[in-house]
């Protein structure tokens, strides 16, 4: 359920233009996972049915970068991180609803368990190409992670350039499609990442950074808001509105107060 007061907030959602949202699993049923980075599938079917009652458009990010003013107002770029097999039911679950997202791959252990380490994630492996080419196909974007999900800050350029350069020819070889879209692992970059990104021949990256996507101008630099487990469909509303990751009462009741005194001039 969805409170009347952060259904009020959400009313000005939209007005600065899209949002990305960020998931990375998708767990079966109705129980909270114990990964932060994870959401039930109950939970996200309730999100998803949210922004389609409201009237939210879903752009892929690779459609947002090719058209940005064309996506004014209530629109909101779903994203996946890392490529994770119960991402499959999720896809299934947008498909049904005519929505499309956009899935940032790991390539170097498709059809793997990740082997880098993130304490309580779910026990799944990442997809093959052949799921890969299923979503491509039903209309999703299919982007890059990296190869090897290793923070880009730290890596000598030659590193830098091979994690970015051989995730595109991969993803493009498993798909006989354009690779344009890129996430950075970690949300970890700098300018010189960014220059390497754009070098491998993508046409944007997202950041976890929160706030509105495209406030930089900077289409290697797209703001994101992390979806977590501890996220109801309340918060989901008051984060659409927000552009902020920090949507409890008391940040909410901070920055009402803070939106009032700019009325009046205070």
């Amino acid at each position: 359920m969805t409170d009347p007061l952060s259904l009020l907030l959400h009313r000005q959602a939209g007005a600065h233009g899209p949002v990305m949202l960020m998931y990375h699993s998708v767990t079966p049923g109705a129980a909270r996972p114990d990964w932060p980075w994870a959401v039930s599938t109950n939970a996200f079917r309730a999100q998803m049915d949210f922004l389609h009652r409201h009237g939210w458009s879903t752009p892929t990010m690779a459609e947002l970068l090719a058209a940005p003013h064309e996506w004014p107002g209530r629109s909101a770029v779903i994203t996946f991180d890392d490529g994770y097999t119960d991402n499959l039911a999720a896809c299934e679950l947008l498909q049904a609803r005519g929505m499309r997202a956009s899935w940032f791959i790991v390539t170097g252990t498709l059809g793997q368990a990740p082997d880098w380490s993130s304490q309580g994630r779910p026990d799944v492996r990442l997809m093959d190409a052949a799921a890969l080419r299923r979503m491509a196909d039903a209309g999703m974007d299919i982007g890059s992670h990296t190869v090897s999900h290793l923070r880009m800050p730290a890596l000598d350029d030659a590193t830098l350039a091979s994690e970015t350069r051989d995730s595109r020819a991969r993803l493009e070889d498993v798909l006989g499609r354009p690779v344009t879209s890129f996430a950075y692992p970690y949300g970890a970059w700098d300018a010189r990442c960014a220059a390497a990104v754009r070098a491998a021949g993508y046409r944007g990256a997202c950041t976890t950074r929160t706030g509105w996507t495209l406030r930089d101008g900077d289409p290697f630099a797209l703001r994101r808001l992390t979806i977590y487990n501890s996220d109801s469909t309340a918060s989901f509303a008051r984060k659409l509105a927000s552009g902020s990751n920090d949507v409890a009462w008391p940040a909410t009741a901070r920055r009402l107060m803070s939106m009032a005194r700019a009325r009046v001039g205070l």
